[in-house]
């Protein structure tokens, strides 16, 4: 099966322009309103790999098939998803089906583009973005703690190691962090697997800036790479426009 990426971010931010941009198999609908994007779009992506092309220049086969990610474009999320806002929960459990995220920030000036949070400012998107799949995360665990402690008078070994790994992401999220930097265990992975929690999940962000700045980025971009640059996760600078 191959490997699924969703694309996430506030509304206008250019995650539709950017499927368009990598996706080989299907085009979206990119235009400049809110939720121009209501069901996900799904493409292919090949992935290049050096050494395909070396077997291939050694047993010259009759064609070479790469292998190939599935790209989801998600509708835009807005504050008070997770409380059904914007459709929210529709747009979630998107989510909850990839298995990375790439979340496109807006960092480029454009009057014309619709935006709703005000002034153009890539680390409160970000956080608009990771505290709304932090709130449904917490729902998730919350649930499942509820479940569990009523059973764990059956003295039950496993479920009480359930219990404290559930404890334990409830006390992370409560602190507005992300699951995956909890750094959880194999065996404690197994806890909460069922709950396909959407920040136990990598991420990739794409700072999406005007032309001007495409090659040398600029002051928002700038923003976001400080930000994000103790979570260990890879800030690509890009114009999605010009791409597409």
């Amino acid at each position: 099966m191959a490997l699924k990426a969703g694309i996430v971010g506030l509304p206008n931010v250019g995650k539709s322009t950017l499927f368009n941009a990598v996706s080989n198999s299907a085009k979206a609908q990119a235009s400049n309103y809110r939720f121009c994007t209501i069901e996900p779009n799904v493409g292919l992506v090949d992935v290049p790999d050096e050494r395909i092309d070396k077997l291939a220049e050694l047993v010259h086969p009759d064609r070479t098939v790469p292998t190939q990610i599935e790209i989801v474009d998600i509708a835009g999320l807005v504050r008070g998803a997770s409380k059904g806002e914007g459709l929210g929960n529709k747009f979630l459990a998107n989510i909850r089906e990839v298995d990375a995220i790439i979340q496109v920030i807006r960092c480029f000036e454009d009057e014309n583009i619709l935006r709703d949070e005000g002034p153009i400012n890539p680390i409160s998107d970000k956080e608009i973005i990771e505290t709304e799949l932090q709130l449904k995360d917490m729902e998730s665990v919350e649930k499942k703690l509820g479940r569990t402690e009523k059973m764990l008078k059956t003295g039950d070994a496993k479920l009480k190691a359930e219990y404290e790994v559930l404890v334990r992401c409830k006390q992370h999220l409560e602190q507005g962090k992300n699951i995956i930097s909890l750094g959880l265990a194999k065996e404690e992975q197994s806890a909460i697997e069922d709950l396909f929690l959407l920040t136990n999940k990598p991420v990739l962000y794409v700072a999406n800036v005007d032309e001007a700045s495409m090659h040398t980025g600029n002051k928002y971009s700038e923003q976001l790479i400080e930000a994000v640059k103790d979570e260990g996760n890879q800030v690509i600078v890009m114009t999605n426009a010009i791409e597409a």
